[in-house]
């Protein structure tokens, strides 16, 4: 009985996901002049549903990447992971007014929430169950080597380039870096599924179906329609709930608005991912943990930052990605952390501790900068 309602949910929350969105676009109401009340309970349903849609949308990405086998599995599972952080930001900057730095604030708060909240909650909770945890350096340094790389080159250098303003890059520094970032996340997804697999050992153990989850469960067709059908949706209610959020902050005159909807934006996309890191950790799993953490935070900028730094190139409108100085102190920190946590090859509560006062002091520069 729990299964067949667990089935019956991951057909029908796509569906029901995507229709509300369209009800909401195509009827064109003023949800700004209808009654508080009304608004209330609205974007509750709509952010409820989002949340859940997004956990089902991620089930059938790996139905689809375990049908289908590695390397191509993995990647299906990143591009649906990464599409809806892409086409949420996509969306926001290509309607409305320009927002230039929506999208750093995206990524930025991606790497924050990674390398201190889901990082320091993995090792934190794992220490306490069992003490202390091995990992395998090779594959977690290559992962921070990655991202390091990648997060100085899109959110740190533009402050310090000088054919534009601070904080910008030209439209051939921009289009030469966004080239770079795809292509080097591109080699480090081949190498790990390929001639390093070894390093990543943990990552590539698929979830294993029960018998009766094996027979009950859909085939790959339906799997992608149900997946395109629930990425549709969630990317239209993403963008009704973040356009609404900014309206909010607006008006409530909040000055860290960009911050705080990107933060948002975050959540959305890692919650899932988060809560499979957290479970493998307490399973004594910490390179597998490491690897579903990292691996998001790695994928959102070499994947985001190209396809946001496209359609800014296309379209004409600005984009902003350099850091102000307090963030980039704090993105170095997480780092610099994340490099002296995993350079022993064990970790302990206090470790984990110490990624959680980095993400703490984070959410704390949101709300008073």
């Amino acid at each position: 009985m729990i299964l067949n309602r667990r089935n019956a949910a991951h057909y029908l929350l796509p569906i029901a996901c995507l229709m509300l969105a369209a009800a909401i676009n195509i009827s064109g109401l003023p949800l700004d002049e209808m009654d508080l009340a009304v608004r209330v309970v609205l974007s509750l349903l709509s952010t409820a549903l989002m949340f859940a849609t997004v956990f089902v949308v991620l089930h059938h990405a790996e139905r689809i990447a375990h049908k289908v086998g590695e390397p191509y599995g993995t990647l299906v599972l990143t591009l649906s992971v990464t599409t809806i952080e892409v086409s949420v930001i996509l969306s926001m900057m290509l309607n409305g007014e320009n927002n230039p730095t929506l999208a750093r604030e995206s990524v930025f708060s991606t790497v924050m929430i990674v390398t201190g909240g889901v990082v320091g909650l993995c090792l934190t909770l794992g220490g306490w169950k069992h003490r202390h945890q091995d990992l395998k350096k090779q594959g977690t340094n290559a992962y921070l080597a990655v991202l390091m790389a990648l997060a100085v080159l899109t959110l740190i250098l533009p402050d310090y380039t000088l054919a534009t303003d601070p904080g910008t890059f030209s439209e051939l520094q921009l289009g030469f870096v966004s080239l770079l970032s795809a292509l080097l996340y591109v080699s480090f997804v081949f190498a790990q599924m390929g001639r390093h697999r070894d390093d990543f050992v943990e990552s590539l153990d698929d979830h294993v179906a029960t018998a009766e989850e094996s027979e009950a469960a859909p085939g790959i067709w339906t799997n992608l329609v149900l997946l395109a059908v629930g990425l549709i949706g969630i990317v239209m209610l993403a963008e009704q709930i973040a356009g609404g959020i900014e309206d909010g902050l607006a008006a409530i005159e909040f000055s860290q608005a960009d911050a705080l909807v990107g933060a948002f934006i975050a959540t959305l996309v890692l919650l899932p991912e988060a809560m499979s890191a957290v479970r493998a950790a307490m399973r004594n799993e910490l390179q597998r943990s490491l690897n579903v953490a990292l691996g998001s935070a790695c994928a959102t900028i070499g994947l985001t930052i190209p396809a946001v730094a496209v359609a800014s190139l296309i379209t004409g409108k600005g984009l902003t990605l350099g850091l102000n100085a307090a963030d980039t102190v704090l993105l170095l920190l997480a780092l610099g952390v994340s490099f002296v946590s995993f350079g022993t090859g064990r970790t302990t509560v206090l470790t984990g501790l110490v990624h959680l006062v980095v993400f703490f002091a984070y959410v704390l520069l949101i709300f008073a900068p």
